[in-house]
């Protein structure tokens, strides 16, 4: 009887291993930034998709410093606390980088799980602005910039983020001058440029989408090298200055401590959330592939992206404000 017992024990422990580490909690996954924008609702997808496979997952909004006070809950969690999260290009490649020390480790500190995508941010402008200007092209762009220095207003959401390099790598690559104003986020920049504040954005993809498809903006490229399934006749900036290569990626994130095991389990459970037919008409309307890149390779992934930003962000000069 106690040896059945004893058995009994061990498998219920194994099969409570493969799932979870508390039985009595379920898994967390933190988002780093407010309710509503694309790792949010890429969240709720995958926790939804998951289900099945990992059972009750909870979505929980922790925004704060840039993502890092969301991603810091996951640094220094145990696996016990059943906590992962969606980080992104800014808390795991740009943030260490920006000269404010932060309170956790991007390299050392994660267990990197699965890459949910990769999305450009796109060169908008008003489409009132654009005929005015006879803005049509990146290359109108350039040339205009080069008979007029100075003569355009850039926005960006915020010292360090995407937008923010991006523009300064256009300015150096093509050799231009004009002004980075920065905003208190991408809402802002968005609403500075619809108010004529600005003349340009490098602007989210997800939220620039739908005023593109309306003709409110004008999208006159992608920033990744390739150009993007939601905005095929779009070309890419690297079409006309060559090297550009900047996009916004997030992917899942589990605390370094999660053992191999479980990270394997999650990162497969993830990833067929993430293949899963039912939601990708919704990704889709965010102009989001799903990615197939997990454990290993994304580790990989991050680390090649650590290098590109330390590069782009010393060589552009940017610092945090």
């Amino acid at each position: 009887m106690k040896r059945s017992l004893v058995l009994a024990a061990l498998l219920c422990g194994s099969a409570f291993a493969a799932l979870a580490q508390n039985a009595s909690r379920p898994l967390s996954f933190v988002v780093p930034y407010p309710a509503g924008g694309p790792l949010d609702i890429s969240a709720h997808l995958l926790a939804q998709g998951a289900q099945q496979a990992l059972g009750a997952i909870t979505v929980a909004n922790k925004p704060g410093a840039g993502g890092a006070t969301g991603v810091d809950l996951i640094a220094k969690a145990k696996p016990q606390d059943n906590l992962v999260v969606m980080g992104a290009v800014a808390t795991h490649a740009i943030l260490p980088h920006l000269g404010t020390p932060l309170p956790y480790d991007a390299q050392k500190d994660f267990k990197p799980l699965i890459l949910v995508a990769r999305v450009p941010n796109v060169l908008v402008l008003t489409k009132a602005r654009a005929t005015e200007l006879k803005l049509q092209t990146t290359a109108n762009l350039v040339a205009f910039l080069k008979a007029n220095p100075n003569g355009l207003k850039m926005g960006s959401a915020g010292n360090g983020s995407v937008g923010h390099i991006a523009g300064e790598m256009l300015k150096a690559l093509a050799n231009l001058r004009m002004v980075n104003q920065q905003y208190a986020g991408a809402s802002a920049a968005q609403k500075a440029l619809l108010g004529g504040e600005v003349d340009l954005v490098f602007d989210n993809l997800a939220s620039a989408l739908p005023l593109i498809q309306s003709g409110e903006l004008l999208a006159l490229s992608v920033t990744t090298p390739d150009r993007n399934i939601a905005l095929r006749d779009v070309p890419s900036m690297n079409e006309a200055v060559p090297g550009f290569d900047v996009a916004t990626w997030f992917g899942v994130f589990a605390p370094v401590s999660l053992p191999d095991k479980d990270a394997q389990n999650y990162a497969r459970a993830f990833q067929a959330a993430l293949a899963d037919p039912k939601y990708k008409d919704q990704y889709r309307k965010m102009g989001i592939a799903p990615e197939d890149m997990r454990l290993q390779e994304f580790a990989d992934f991050v680390k090649r992206e650590n290098r590109k930003f330390q590069f782009l962000i010393s060589a552009t000069k940017i610092k945090a404000s």
